[in-house]
């Protein structure tokens, strides 16, 4: 059998510029002029030490982007960085900025790298040195002309088109094409599930591009982000999506971060199949092309289309161990002659699937080719969703990531037996039911405000009709394909995988984030150092080790849900109350998001990160509005996670997204964070306190604003995005806002006014009342205030935060005494012992430091310091085995960012008389 020659991945390189050269003598490259190398010196300051996060080094060289804290005023330019390791004092790295402190050093900065095992059998460090910047001698090679971008790695080579209904045309790797055709497909139906006496009718949409644009371009990482549209051949058009493609330099992968926003009726249109699909081109014998699928445990299924093994016949041992792992076959003459002259009798399968419709089986299947019987291949608990087709000489390594996590989920393989399989990434399997995304009930016959407040007084179920609905909101998956010119071995196939689904970050040591001052120092690293301090650190971790196994043990997971816990449980029927109106989904209620970040930047823990990381993708999505008429305004907690008719700026707030940007440098949170700055609208037409009496202001500038959970979610979008891009204008309205609020008759307590919605300005209330509510501070107000107060000298501002600060849990003598007039003491007083422990800090005053310990230690609200008892449940009293203990998850998020802030700001509880 003749064997074509193989030409280098250079020889490739020089062809796929030869056939751009009418593209690339016109048009700028990409990233050369914005990205810069450093001249080699050995001249090293002190630098950051990074480490692997959860110590899982990258199995072979692959893209990473991470990011790193400075102390204000310590590094005045990112150019002026080089990453080394023992051995390698100048590792090739793209730097970028992301953050500015006030005086205009770098707050937070950008790394893009391409690294394997041996870059890092050593420790990184990150060095800010003497050098000057130079123009970088390789890079990514990006042209574009009005119908395609095209992007060669070095390594393959790239066809984005900016129209049509194609998002990636090719994929190629050397002279093969590897696959072709990628592109989004939708299948929808009228009906949720076939009904007697009514027609079901279906349809199937795929992308239909609006536009495509290179969004980050430099030397080593490259970002392609394509928007669009699901289009039907009858004009359907249906959830906006936006995806984006990235590439790192000399690598042949492309990890794909697809966003979908619902814009469907939920009554009428039913989603039955959502997935990315590509064309990958079969050229090897029939016996030497290979499917893949991979268990999350690593283990790899693996069969040839045509099998040469377990036959009657042997063909040779030679011959069955190199289909077994993946080589081509020795030539067709030396196979055993009756198996050789009888290859058309052996059955070709075309067809695979792989379909996970729970959180606890999978299942694979096989056919020969359509009009035929499937095949029980095999079952399993949980897969990854992840696998490889292709031949011998190259094909496609695939991966949804968390599959199992975000099911049902699905992938399907066609045609493998032909020139051109298709390969099929299902995020929402087709073999699962329909998405039905519908109001759990009719209304119970709550159509007026004082029904609907009856009804809260019930199931803590805020509820409205017609606010309960999907429409605008999100959900984001991560997919990643890699061109191979060889058919992976199972060990390197599961490698490969198991970079995919829990990609290696690159992390600074929590003693870095502490030190550099990032997010208001309000955490510490390091042990503890007395007992007291040991008996905190003990208990934040049981709560992190307790809400883990709670998402294991109830099966937290699904493409709606992965990424959320629940709000409180029910200890009857000893199981979270998922049913019961606003105590099911917690959707950040009381800063949940909050507590798992820091908690993680004081403790490093992978499992944290990972926690984080799928809840801000969640409670970032899937819980904001992001079109129509909500937008983008967040969910209150409810059954339904966009149920609540609480729509409100605390659950879209840009704080809760702010690390893992900063962490990442994603541009997906980028999206989301910038959605939230002219949120002020909304709030023109959507009043957050509608149903107790808060009245919309009359002027069409203006509009009601709550200075704690509504101003304090703003205040984190304008800061964020100033401090990201230096904007005066979103400045400005911020000042504005932070004096307006510092010459209100109480300052915070004053409770609320009308601000314009141009200016940033409140007006100054008529009135002389202080309206305290329990929750101003509970959702990331006390966090962006602090950084605030570091950031800007608004003198009359911080003094009102200060007082705010020390008058919540401060007694009727001390109000009287400082207010001139008493207000009851609100609740979750535990909660907030760490704003009087901020004002400890800050006043340097050591009774408040004392104040602030025994407020936590009472635990108002709260919880006691102690790990609390748990009971294990086991059949037949419950379903399935169970640790329950006596906690919610509001209680838990306070004790803990308490905890973690009294820490930070009032210090050791014994050296503060504890």
């Amino acid at each position: 059998m003749h064997r074509p020659e193989k030409k280098t991945n250079q020889e490739s390189r020089r062809q796929f510029l030869k056939q751009s050269t009418v593209l690339l003598s016109s048009l700028p490259f990409h990233g050369k002029a914005s990205f810069s190398a450093l001249l080699p010196t050995t001249n090293y300051e002190h630098g950051t030490n990074l480490r692997w996060l959860g110590d899982h080094v990258p199995a072979n060289k692959r893209g990473v982007t991470w990011g790193v804290p400075w102390s204000k005023g310590e590094l005045k330019a990112a150019e002026t960085l080089v990453l080394s390791a023992a051995g390698n004092p100048n590792l090739y790295v793209q730097h970028w900025v992301t953050a500015r402190w006030p005086d205009g050093s770098v707050k937070w900065s950008a790394h893009a790298a391409v690294l394997g095992r041996e870059d890092s059998r050593a420790d990184l460090v990150l060095h800010k040195k003497e050098g000057r910047p130079v123009r970088a001698d390789r890079s990514i090679v990006v042209a574009e002309d009005d119908d395609v971008i095209r992007v060669d790695t070095g390594s393959m080579q790239c066809v984005f088109p900016k129209n049509g209904g194609k998002l990636i045309q090719s994929i190629q790797l050397g002279t093969r094409i590897t696959a072709t055709d990628g592109q989004l497909v939708l299948q929808w139906q009228n009906l949720p599930e076939p009904t007697e006496g009514e027609p079901l009718l279906s349809e199937a949409l795929t992308s239909e591009i609006r536009n495509a644009v290179v969004e980050h371009a430099g030397p080593v990482r490259l970002v392609i982000k394509t928007t669009g549209i699901h289009r039907s051949d009858t004009g359907r058009e249906l959830l906006p999506f936006t995806v984006r493609c990235y590439c790192y330099l000399h690598t042949s992968s492309i990890r794909m971060v697809h966003t979908l926003v619902y814009d469907a009726d939920e009554y009428s249109d039913f989603i039955r199949g959502l997935g990315v699909r590509f064309t990958v081109p079969m050229t090897d014998a029939l016996y030497d092309r290979h499917i893949r699928f991979l268990g999350d445990n690593g283990g790899v299924f693996g069969e040839a289309v045509k099998g040469l093994t377990g036959l009657r016949r042997d063909p040779g041992k030679e011959i069955r161990d190199a289909q077994v792992i993946g080589k081509a076959t020795p030539p067709i003459s030396t196979f055993n002659p009756r198996v050789a002259n009888g290859l058309s009798y052996i059955p070709s399968f075309g067809d695979y699937s792989l379909t996970q419709l729970t959180p606890d089986g999978f299942e694979i299947r096989k056919r020969t080719t359509a009009g035929h019987g499937w095949l029980a291949s095999a079952h399993g608990q949980r897969a990854a969703g992840a696998g490889y087709i292709g031949g011998a000489s190259g094909g496609l390594v695939f991966s949804i990531r968390n599959f199992w996590q975000s099911f049902p989920a699905q992938v399907d393989i066609r045609h493998a037996h032909t020139e051109a399989a298709n390969l099929t990434l299902w995020l929402w399997a087709p073999d699962a039911p329909a998405m039905d995304l519908r109001f759990y009930h009719d209304g119970l016959g709550q159509d007026t405000y004082e029904k609907q407040l009856a009804g809260m007084d019930v199931t803590y179920e805020d509820y409205e009709p017609e606010f309960g609905t999907p429409h605008g909101v999100a959900r984001t998956s991560e997919l990643e394909i890699c061109a191979l010119d060889h058919t992976p071995t199972h060990e390197e196939l599961a490698n490969r995988v198991k970079d995919m689904q829990d990609p290696p970050v690159l992390v600074c040591s929590p003693n870095d984030y502490e030190t550099s001052g990032v997010f208001g120092g309000a955490f510490t690293a390091g042990p503890p150092k007395s007992t007291a301090e040991k008996a905190i650190e003990e208990q934040l971790a049981f709560y992190i080790d307790y809400y883990k196994k709670q998402i294991e043990q109830h099966r937290w997971y699904g493409f709606w849900n992965y990424g959320d816990v629940m709000h409180s449980y029910d200890y009857d029927r000893h199981m979270w109350r998922y049913d019961v109106g606003g105590f099911a989904w917690d959707n950040s209620e009381l800063s949940t998001d909050l507590w798992l970040w820091f908690y993680f930047l004081r403790s490093g823990r992978q499992d944290v990160f990972r926690m984080a990381e799928a809840m801000t993708r969640h409670t970032g999505e899937v819980d904001v509005h992001h079109i129509g008429r909500f937008a983008p305004l967040g969910s209150r907690h409810n059954v339904m996670h966009w149920g609540c008719s609480a729509k409100q700026l605390r659950i879209s707030t840009v704080i809760n997204r702010r690390f893992l940007y900063y962490l990442t440098a994603d541009e997906r949170i980028s999206d989301l964070m910038r959605e939230q700055i002219e949120a002020v609208h909304t709030l023109q037409r959507i009043v957050p306190g509608r149903k107790v009496g808060q009245i919309a202001a009359k002027d069409g500038d203006k509009v009601s604003m709550s200075f704690g959970t509504d101003w304090g979610a703003l205040a984190s979008a304008w800061f964020t995005e100033w401090e990201r891009t230096g904007d005066k204008r979103i400045k400005q309205r911020l000042l504005n806002s932070m004096k307006s609020i510092g010459n209100q008759p109480y300052g915070f307590l004053t409770g609320s006014a009308n601000m314009d919605v141009n200016t940033g300005t409140f007006d100054r209330a008529g009135h002389r009342n202080i309206r305290v509510s329990h929750l101003n501070a509970a959702f990331g107000l006390s966090e962006i205030c602090t950084e605030l107060i570091d950031a800007f000298d608004v003198p009359e501002f911080t003094k009102a935060w200060l007082q705010y600060c020390e008058a919540f849990n401060a007694d009727s003598a001390w109000q009287k005494k400082n207010l001139g007039q008493t207000f009851p003491k609100p609740n979750l007083g535990q909660g907030h012992s760490r704003l009087t422990a901020y004002a400890g800090w800050f006043l340097k005053d050591r009774k408040l430091k004392e104040r602030a310990w025994k407020e936590f230690y009472a635990g108002a609200a709260g919880m006691q310091l102690s790990i609390p008892p748990t009971i294990r449940w086991v059949p037949p009293e419950v379903f399935s085995e169970r640790d329950e203990a006596p906690l919610s998850t509001n209680a838990v998020a306070q004790w803990c960012l308490a905890a973690m802030q009294c820490l930070a700001l009032a210090g050791d509880p014994m050296e503060n008389g504890i």
